[in-house]
């Protein structure tokens, strides 16, 4: 049985990843799921948007769960959270882009929030979801 060597290199890619770098993934793992739900109302294949933003959403409650409130922070992250789901919600049950380009938005924003984060403690050694570092 041969291996796709893609598949091999990603998931060795995740098995390496330090937990900043994992948090990024699932960022821009929700970008690829929001666009190409995008894509799908465009084409209206409702049943690919549906699929591909409920990903998103799977993605977002994933970093709702890693999020650790003993940092004041962490309720900032969950509002935003909470803001995106909502508009993931409306933009599937609407099957409108543009309240599902409010979502891409708000994840995007997140998303290079955490790089800078990342940039300024050494690629997120020893920071956690929802903490904050003395970097900011």
């Amino acid at each position: 049985m041969q291996r796709n060597p893609y598949e091999v290199y990603r998931k060795n890619q995740v098995a390496t990843a330090s937990q900043a770098e994992l948090v990024l993934m699932l960022y821009d793992g929700a970008l690829k799921f929001v666009n190409i739900a995008h894509d799908a109302i465009e084409e209206k294949n409702y049943e690919k948007a549906n699929k591909n933003i409920q990903k998103a959403d799977d993605i977002i409650v994933e970093l709702l769960g890693t999020l650790n409130h003993k940092y004041p922070v962490a309720t900032d992250f969950e509002n935003v959270y909470k803001i995106i789901r909502d508009r993931l919600l409306w933009a599937n049950m609407k099957k409108d882009n543009d309240i599902l380009q409010e979502a891409h938005d708000h994840i995007e924003t997140m998303r290079d929030t955490w790089k800078e984060v990342m940039r300024k403690t050494n690629n997120g050694q020893n920071v956690h979801v929802g903490e904050t570092t003395s970097a900011e």
